[in-house]
């Protein structure tokens, strides 16, 4: 089997059967696996009534984004991933060509799509770079293909091969966020690539369930803790992991000036996962290939 669309689910019950039916006959031909984490909205029963040939998978408890794909990749047996999230509209099959770009270049862990928004300005592409001692990314104006700095875990087509070798998303990010930026990160450092291909056009109304299901405060300081993990995790060059850590003090002034208080609870949460961070650190640093500079690096044209 060539495709197997991965479909994690939260809650949302009305928008995920809304845009289920619209996708569907793009779809139908290929592996569907729906992961429900832990929604309680009856999803499974709706979905295989309605859609019998979707394999339907349910999370026990709440496990988050990235264990919820993971679970789907687990029992999903193309070659390639598409990862969908439900508040993602498809208006044909151009992803195919995703497909076509990876069987031709080996060197390329996924591809990106240029997506609408809800005010109907395109995104998409994205780039990494380095600040004050700080990774950090950034959306690239120019939308014209090329590197990107990550396939987005809600609409990208990743070759499955090296999803595995990585281990998937990393579950540390629980409940959500840079999981996909960690994992195109890591595949990067492994010397694959990611495109951006523009001709692939999806509409994508981004955050759609979580800022339906969770507070602005509770998002914002879940963004700040997983940065914090994501660097602490990845940032393996001695020159760049010394100068974040001089520079910390100038984060925390910038962000006490304006009061941003989720930025302090981000540090601080991130902090109770020292132990398992630099148990993660230490794989990076043996599985590497290139260096943080020499990813950074390729992207600075870009930005």
């Amino acid at each position: 089997m060539t495709l197997s669309i991965i479909i994690p689910v939260y809650k949302n019950k009305e928008m995920l059967l809304k845009n289920l039916k619209h996708n569907y006959p793009y779809l139908r031909n290929y592996e569907i696996i729906l992961v429900d984490d832990a929604s309680g909205e009856d999803i499974r029963a709706t979905v295989e009534k309605e859609f019998p040939k979707i394999k339907v998978i349910e999370n026990m408890h709440n496990l988050g984004f990235g264990s919820s794909v993971n679970r789907g990749v687990e029992i999903a047996h193309g070659s390639y991933l598409f990862l969908l999230n439900t508040d993602v509209l498809l208006s044909d099959d151009s992803f195919l060509k995703a497909i076509n770009f990876l069987n031709e270049h080996q060197d390329y862990f996924g591809v990106s799509f240029k997506q609408r928004e809800k005010d109907g300005k395109f995104v998409g592409k994205n780039a990494f770079y380095t600040r004050h001692g700080f990774i950090l990314n950034k959306k690239v104006e120019d939308l014209k293909e090329g590197l990107n700095g990550w396939a987005e875990g809600g609409c990208s087509i990743i070759r499955a091969s090296y999803f595995r070798e990585l281990k998937g998303f990393d579950t540390i990010y629980k409940p959500f966020y840079h999981e996909d930026n960690d994992l195109s990160y890591r595949a990067y450092k492994r010397e694959w690539r990611v495109l951006f291909d523009p001709q692939i056009i999806v509409e994508h109304h981004h955050e759609s369930t979580i800022r339906k299901y969770f507070t602005n405060e509770f998002i914002k300081t879940t963004a700040y803790r997983n940065h914090f993990i994501f660097m602490w995790k990845n940032m393996t060059d001695q020159t760049l992991l010394l100068e974040h850590i001089f520079f910390l003090p100038y984060y925390f002034i910038k962000h006490a000036i304006v009061f941003d208080a989720p930025f302090f609870k981000g540090f601080v949460n991130a902090l109770g996962y020292l132990g398992e961070i630099l148990q993660k650190r230490t794989v990076e640093i043996k599985e590497t290939i290139i260096t943080d500079k020499d990813v950074l690096a390729t992207f600075t044209k870009s930005i």
